[in-house]
């Protein structure tokens, strides 16, 4: 696409161009807004190319937990959004004709101990009896007709969560944007925004902006732009590996489901077959923070042959990360400061969740109550993190002391 102008005025600013802030683009120009976006990179360099494309809109805190902190009917609201979303997104894909090799293949999630094998049955009864998802207890007994291995105790099988192509799903959302009046800056980083006289003043690297109103779509690459911000929001690792291309007869032991997979460790492990069911993708969290250190790489191929031990030779093709965005309150969230709303924090489930909060995000700039109504517009930001100002410090730390729980929930495992 040429380059073009930055116009001097614009009803709506957007600061960052994966799923949130091209898809909250998409409604703001259709409403007939005039729309400018802002990417301090080339359009798909951030996370939304990066990720390992499990559509699943998960929450990290537990229904429990979620009701000790916001009460019964947010707590509820937010597990029912996640269908609607979810939903959402695969009508979008549809009718919006976009090909990314989305496939509705369901999750398996593996328990490390009985506990957690408890927690997921509870949880699979409450989304099969109070949202209508097909979801189900997995006995130890039955774990290898999932997944090839002998780590897990038990499991939950749900079965409204899919895989897809991340890069061809962001292809996808820029075509459509595109097709709008949406004016899409890229290599255009936002400098500062201060309100100013009717509305939101923003300078960037290739002049300023006056728009009426800004939206904030940075999640894990939030910047020195937005101190407020930044202080609230840490940026995380998330390292993902390929394996080398595997036989069917390998894919049919390891992987007989076909499913995404993730389990309960502090860790937090994602993986699923690639797209094209020819290798395994692993991802988890990566506890450095500068450089591209072969560490993590090697943490993960150790984490993949736990998990399947005939894969402890195997060869890997690919290693790379994007950032996630993490904050005190762990799930996504919009919230507003003057005539600037931000819709981040997807801490590591953008795919859903990135889309979904940005077209709602669009909609309360638009003014529509009924559209914009979400469990996630909390309307106040999560807490600034103490002692964090943009430089993650803690993060090795914090790793450190997850790796450990999760060493001695293998040994107590073993022992008993």
């Amino acid at each position: 696409m040429p380059v073009r102008n930055v116009d001097k005025t614009c009803d709506v600013a957007i600061v960052g161009g994966g799923y949130t802030g091209l898809s909250a683009a998409i409604e703001l120009a259709r409403a007939g807004k005039h729309v400018q976006l802002f990417d301090r990179q080339a359009l798909g360099q951030a996370a939304s190319s990066r990720n390992g494309g499990m559509a699943s809109g998960s929450i990290r805190p537990g229904r429990k937990e979620l009701i000790k902190r916001f009460g019964e009917d947010r707590a509820n609201g937010i597990l029912m959004e996640g269908k609607r979303a979810r939903e959402d997104l695969w009508r979008f894909l549809k009718d919006e004709g976009i090909e990314c090799e989305f496939a509705l293949s369901g999750l398996f999630d593996g328990a490390m101990t009985s506990d957690e094998a408890d927690d997921l049955r509870r949880h699979a009864e409450f989304l099969h009896r109070n949202l209508g998802i097909e979801a189900y207890r997995v006995e130890r007994v039955d774990v290898r007709k999932y997944i090839g291995t002998d780590l897990y105790v038990g499991g939950l099988v749900r079965m409204d969560i899919g895989g897809l192509q991340p890069a061809k799903l962001l292809a996808g959302i820029i075509r459509i944007a595109h097709s709008t009046n949406a004016i899409i800056h890229e290599n255009t980083a936002v400098l500062s925004s201060a309100n100013d006289t009717g509305g939101v003043r923003i300078r960037t690297s290739r002049g300023e902006v006056l728009a009426k109103n800004l939206l904030v779509c940075t999640d894990g690459y939030t910047d020195g732009s937005d101190p407020w911000l930044r202080r609230r929001l840490v940026p995380v690792r998330s390292r993902i590996i390929a394996t080398e291309v595997l036989g069917k007869e390998t894919m049919d032991r390891v992987m007989p489901a076909r499913m995404m997979y993730g389990d309960m460790r502090k860790l937090s492990y994602y993986y699923r077959p690639s797209p094209d069911g020819t290798r395994i993708l692993f991802g988890g969290r990566d506890g450095t923070t500068v450089g591209d250190p072969v560490a993590a790489t090697v943490h993960l191929k150790t984490e993949l042959a736990r998990l399947f031990p005939e894969l402890a030779g195997v060869g890997l093709t690919h290693s790379w990360f994007g950032y996630v965005a993490m904050h005190r309150d762990m799930i996504p969230r919009i919230f507003s400061s003057g005539n600037t709303v931000y819709a981040t924090g997807f801490c590591g489930s953008g795919v859903v969740w990135g889309r979904w909060l940005g077209k709602k995000a669009a909609f309360k700039i638009l003014g529509n109550a009924e559209q914009s109504r979400s469990a996630f517009d909390f309307d106040v930001a999560p807490k600034a993190v103490p002692l964090f100002h943009g430089k993650p410090w803690f993060i090795p730390i914090v790793y450190s002391m997850y790796e450990r729980h999760d060493r001695k929930t293998l040994r107590r495992r073993q022992k008993s």
